[in-house]
Order: structure tokens, then sequence, then C-alpha cells
């Protein structure tokens, strides 16, 4: 399935329908009053969130929702029937926003959330409702009142417990498919990951949700590259995970500028709980990793883990530390999910066999 984290659409809701103007024919009844039936209310449309979608594509082929209007009143006291409504469903982190892309209506964080874009018109009231003493016979009715249409923008914003950041090629699509069953193509050049793909992993008795992001580089909160379009899926994140190329010739330039890049896009994303870890290390020897990692942890005054995700070495700590970071609840862990083929994994990593596992 194609992935699409954004969509404009426009909604509109059923008009109501109108009331009735009628009056009793019935034999040997000269005078049988008013007895127009009211009009029934137009469909309105909603929105509601869905656990089982991650992407938006079905609105790129649908972008008008139209709901019906209601039955008009009849005779007979009859009143019109209400038009069906239009629940339009959505995956949850979802954002909807107004015509300007800014103001904020509804974000859809819980599945089964509901939320009324448009509601439709009511119905119109038959000439029953206009009878009085000094008009016994009401020859007026009210017309439906129209229902509201607006264009609306649908954002997607990706909720995942971690983020994986950094440069392009850094290694974090292949640490997904280390620690998950994601399979996201793994390829040596820049920008090989073009949307962010999901992957679930069992840390300890807990779910964690990984998100991996296209490869940030300078300038991306501007757009550049594949930019700030793809910043806003790690917003909701708990924690990131920082994976830097050991092989750079600068890896602590390289920190820096992912650091910049995520405090000019939003401050916020700069004071979020991160984890660092330089990976690739099976590339160099042991002396040069541990140089490297020593250099770095001095200049950025927290732990570095040293990792390489293809050969699955250090990447169960990571996952072990970050799940320090998520808050949520403990789940059930299946035996079956547990049975991941760590035959790669080494002496230090066996330990944390029964602690690990994809989904």
């Amino acid at each position: 399935m194609k992935f699409l984290d954004q969509a404009k659409i426009f909604v509109k809701s059923g008009d109501g329908g109108a009331g009735c103007v009628s009056f009793r024919h019935e034999k040997y009844i000269e005078f049988g009053g008013p007895n127009g039936g009211d009009g029934g209310k137009g469909g309105s449309i909603y929105f509601e969130a869905v656990a089982n979608l991650n992407t938006l594509i079905d609105f790129r082929y649908t972008q008008h929702f139209k709901a019906k209007k209601g039955q008009n009143g009849m005779g007979s006291d009859k009143n019109g029937s209400k038009a069906p409504d239009i629940v339009i469903k959505v995956p949850v982190g979802t954002e909807i926003l107004a015509e300007d892309g800014e103001t904020v209506l509804a974000d859809m964080l819980r599945p089964g959330q509901i939320f009324l874009a448009a509601k439709g018109g009511d119905g119109g009231r038959g000439n029953t409702n206009f009878k009085s003493s000094t008009n016994q016979a009401p020859r007026y009715a009210e017309p439906g009142w129209p229902g509201e249409e607006k264009w609306l923008w649908l954002k997607l914003k990706i909720i995942a417990d971690v983020g994986l950041i950094g440069m392009p090629n850094a290694g974090k699509s292949t640490f997904l498919t280390a620690v998950t069953k994601a399979r996201p193509k793994i390829a040596d050049y820049p920008f090989t990951t073009l949307h962010p793909n999901l992957g679930v992993a069992w840390v300890d008795g807990y779910e964690m949700v990984l998100a991996d992001i296209p490869g940030l580089i300078e300038g991306a909160h501007e757009g550049i590259g594949l930019g700030d379009r793809f910043l806003k899926h790690i917003e909701r994140c708990e924690v990131f995970l920082h994976l830097i190329d050991i092989t750079s010739p600068n890896v602590l330039k390289a920190y820096k500028d992912i650091r910049k890049e995520l405090e000019l896009y939003n401050s916020q994303l700069s004071q979020k709980p991160e984890v660092v870890a330089l990976n690739k290390c099976d590339a160099l020897s042991e002396d040069d990793v541990k140089q490297k990692v020593t250099e770095m942890e001095k200049a950025i005054g927290k732990k570095v883990f040293a990792i390489s995700a293809v050969a699955k070495k250090g990447v169960f700590d990571c996952l072990l530390e970050l799940n320090k970071y998520i808050k949520r609840e403990r789940k059930n862990i299946n035996e079956n999910e547990n049975s991941n083929d760590m035959s790669e994994a080494t002496s230090k990593d066996e330990q944390h066999k029964k602690t690990w596992s994809p989904l």
C-alpha cells in the first residue's frame, strides 16, 4: 500500500428537508385543519479514528464527501426521515485542520474517537406548528436549514514510542529490520527510505513501536532533501534513537547537524529524551571504535552505544535503554513471538534473549 500522509478534502453535510403544507381532507369534515409534517434532518459528516489504517491513500481518489438531504415532511402529520450520516475512517494520529492548513480542529489520537466535522441541517417545521387561535389554517411551512460545507486538510502524524533519526545511510532501516519484523527497503545510497516505516518489538515484557523516517540533512527544517514533510512524524515519539555512521569523517558534526535541524524545526523536539548510538562498528577495529565512543561521550556529555545493526551487535542494549523512557502498561509476551533466531548475536547480547523479540 502506498504511503500518503496528507490530503485535502471537501465535506458537505445534507440540507434539512422542507416542512409540508397540508390540510386534512376527510369526508364530512369541512375544515379539517393543518396536518403538514416536519422535514427530516440532513446527514452529518463524522470522522472516526481506526487502528488498522496507516495511510491516507484512499483520499487521493476520493476527495468529495456529500451527505444526503433530509426527506421532506408529508401530509397526515408524517415527518420526513433523517438522512444517513457519513462516517469517514482515518488512521489513528490524523490531525484534521481547517482550510488554512494551520487551525487544528481535531487530533484523532485514540481508536474509536469520533469527531463531528459538519452537522446536518435541521428539517423545516410543517404548517401544523404554526396553527394558532388567530390563524387556524396556516399556509406556511419552513424550508429545511442548509448543511455545512468546508474544505479540510488531513495530516497524518505517526504514533510511535521511538523515533529513529540520523543522516541518510546511518543504518536506521537496517536497525529497524534487526529488531522488528518490518522489512523496509535497504540499499547503500542516501534516501533509500522515502516514507516512514513502523516496526514493533517486545522488550522486557513491553511492546515498543519504532518509526524509521527518511534521513535528515542540513536544511531539512526548510524542506531540503525530504525535509519537514517527515519531521512531523517524530513529534509524537517519546524518545529518539539517534544513529550515526561511525565511519563518517566527522561523527560529532553529523550529530550536531541533526540536533540543529530538530531545534530549528520545533524546539520541543530537541528537548525529548535521546539515546545516541554509533552504528556500523563492525567496519572498524575495536580500538578505533573505543576511541570514537570516548571522544563522542566527552563531547556531548552522555552515554554513547557502539552497535552494528547488520550483525545485531549491541542493538538489544539500545532497546533496553530506550525502554526506560517509555511509559505504558506491561503486556504479556506471546511465546511464539519470542522465538526469534539469535544465532548471530554476541555473547553479551545472548543474555537478553528472553527480554527481546520482534513482533
